[in-house]
């Protein structure tokens, strides 16, 4: 079923999900399971995500993370990893974003794919993706931890569901003449502000959810209409605390203000 082992896929998930409600990170899974693969973490994934279902969440959507450079050569990898949006990830900007919640939370903006039809394959390209989006939106994407201090190969975090935290979505805009590439957003918490462009994300939004469309077809799975798709970070994500504002400024997309209590 798993490429390392039902029981250790098992355990694994079970921890990390038992780390994300008591919000106590844990060390690496890489130290508890030293054969632990790409394909092995993915399975542990998909257990965790399957655990979270059995509570009552229910899957909106994919992420894609480890796009930038930066990040790339931080974890020592070349390529991108992905997740699983579910629906108790979404927090209302009017809401707020609870600190109490997470762990060891950073931010950082995204552009978010709402797609009207499904796609599914492994030569799925910009183009694709263009063509089967109803609606981009301006999104903040928290992500965290259960791994202690992150200290996390991509092993670890693709197995603690992509870093996954929560996300934070702006209204929906048509795509009509949107320059995605070239969409610029300007994240500022405090006196710590970010600037990044659509081009950081594999040169193009889009390609972070092709990537993602490509490397689902391995495993016989795409991503279906009405779904949304998170496709990488435009900017490194910063730190917050409680107390904080948040405040994304995108080009033409519009801006999100988001309070930490």
């Amino acid at each position: 079923m798993n490429s390392f082992g039902d029981a250790r896929c098992a355990g694994e998930a079970r921890l990390l999900l038992e780390a994300l409600r008591a919000r106590k990170p844990v060390p690496p899974s890489r130290e508890r399971i030293p054969d632990l693969t790409i394909d092995g973490a993915y399975d542990v994934q998909r257990e965790l995500i399957r655990l979270r279902a059995a509570d009552g969440a229910r899957r909106i959507g994919r992420k894609v993370g480890l796009t930038s450079e930066a990040m790339q050569e931080m974890l020592g990898v070349d390529q991108p990893d992905y997740g699983v949006l579910l629906d108790d990830m979404v927090v209302e900007s009017t809401e707020g974003i609870d600190r109490a919640q997470l762990i060891a939370p950073r931010v950082e903006a995204e552009i978010a794919f709402v797609l009207e039809r499904p796609l599914a394959g492994d030569d799925v390209g910009i183009d694709d993706v263009l063509a089967a989006t109803g609606a981009v939106r301006p999104a903040l994407e928290v992500i965290d931890s259960r791994v202690a201090d992150w200290r996390i190969a991509i092993e670890d975090t693709i197995a603690d569901n992509a870093s996954s935290g929560q996300v934070i979505f702006g209204p929906p805009r048509p795509l009509d003449d949107l320059d995605l590439m070239t969409e610029r957003a300007t994240v500022t918490v405090g006196r710590d502000s970010v600037s990044g462009s659509g081009e950081a994300v594999l040169g193009h939004p889009a390609e972070g959810v092709a990537w993602l469309v490509r490397a689902l077809a391995r495993h016989g799975e795409g991503v279906g209409a009405g779904e949304i798709v998170i496709p990488g970070a435009m900017a490194r994500a910063l730190p917050f605390a409680a107390g904080d504002v948040v405040h994304a400024s995108f080009s033409t997309l519009g801006e999100l203000i988001v309070r930490v209590r």
